[in-house]
């Protein structure tokens, strides 16, 4: 992809009707309900995007997108930063109200455009919002909380043989047991 930053504004009903695509990074920092979603934005933080614009057999106006970017997260296990690469790929029904929004099939979702003009950048933080994790962790295996766990679980071998006699034992549903097998 290009490193021309992708235009704020443009007009979606000349992009579709010549089947433009669009090509560019948006700034993470320029984002703002974006930047309230993440722990931090890296140095020099950009969302690649690739757009391309189009009508469907049913004449709609439809975009159809990619992009990438990388952003810390906080991790729900430890509560640490960690670095988090998000991906997306959509295809939105541009419309002009929610009535004609509501109308769209269920392989479109829509973007709602006000006038002669789209901005883009919401249409990609909308997107990258939606890309986000709904829990972020890190891998098992990377995650300061997880080792600190396995290090506090109780050990194999005598040790578990005797965990799995006492709870065989102060089982509270082994009553139960004997009352399924009387029918």
């Amino acid at each position: 992809m290009s490193n021309a930053e992708l235009p704020r504004s443009v007009d979606p009903h000349r992009l579709t009707e010549n089947g433009a695509e669009l090509e560019g990074d948006v700034p993470l920092v320029k984002l703002s309900r974006f930047r309230g979603a993440v722990l931090a934005v890296p140095d020099g933080g950009l969302c690649r995007v690739h757009l391309v614009f189009s009508t469907d057999s049913e004449r709609r106006r439809v975009v159809r997108g990619e992009l990438e970017a990388s952003v810390e997260l906080e991790c729900q296990r430890c509560m640490t930063g960690m670095l988090s690469p998000l991906r997306s790929s959509f295809e939105l029904g541009l419309v002009p109200s929610d009535e004609q929004a509501r109308q769209l099939p269920t392989e479109l979702e829509p973007f709602v455009i006000d006038g002669d003009r789209v901005d883009l950048w919401t249409l990609v933080e909308d997107e990258l919002l939606l890309a986000l994790p709904a829990f972020p962790v890190h891998e098992r295996g990377d995650c300061p909380a997880t080792s600190e766990l396995e290090a506090l679980e109780p050990g194999s071998g005598d040790e578990q043989a005797a965990s799995d006699s006492d709870e065989q034992r102060d089982n509270p549903f082994k009553v139960l047991e004997g009352l399924k097998t009387k029918h």
